[in-house]
């Protein structure tokens, strides 16, 4: 099962980094890969809650639809897709570090990105998104620091 492993230093609180993170319709905004995400039927995040959205790894767009699994607000959110080209399951989890957030983001797919490129793209799809998965999280940590809007009550 290939896995795709990373963390960063956000400087905010947890609860204020999970409010913005567990928004579906946030994900876009600081993941590159994923170009639309939102919640099915509007309802708040919360175990048994659904998200569509569309994604782009190595220039292949594919829908997905996940479901959260695990929520424990402020420190864990697991979803699985349950529809879509291929499985997987992201894990985010929320650590107090100093004056802030240590951000662990973990994606574990069951079949290999290779499901959707081949098997012999397993590694280079891997290498690609794990190069994508730090970017994204830098850009994360950039985004939270400099917006201080965000992850407060609503936003």
């Amino acid at each position: 099962m290939p896995v795709v492993e990373d963390s960063v230093y956000i400087s905010r609180p947890p609860q204020e980094v999970f409010n913005f993170v567990s928004k579906n319709e946030n994900i876009p905004v600081w993941d590159s890969s994923v170009l639309h995400a939102e919640t099915v039927g509007g309802v708040p995040e919360a175990v048994g809650t659904r998200a569509q959205g569309t994604s782009k790894v190595v220039g292949r767009k594919f829908d997905w639809t996940a479901e959260i699994t695990e929520f424990q607000p402020p420190t864990r959110i697991v979803s699985r897709s349950v529809d879509g080209q291929f499985d997987f399951t992201i894990t985010t989890i929320l650590e107090p570090e100093g004056d802030g957030t240590r951000f662990n983001y973990r994606i574990d797919a069951a079949s290999g990105l290779g499901g959707v490129f081949g098997k012999l793209a397993d590694r280079f799809v891997e290498a690609a998104q794990t190069r994508t998965v730090r970017a994204n999280l830098e850009t994360l940590s950039e985004l939270l620091a400099e917006h201080p809007e965000y992850g407060q009550e609503g936003n």
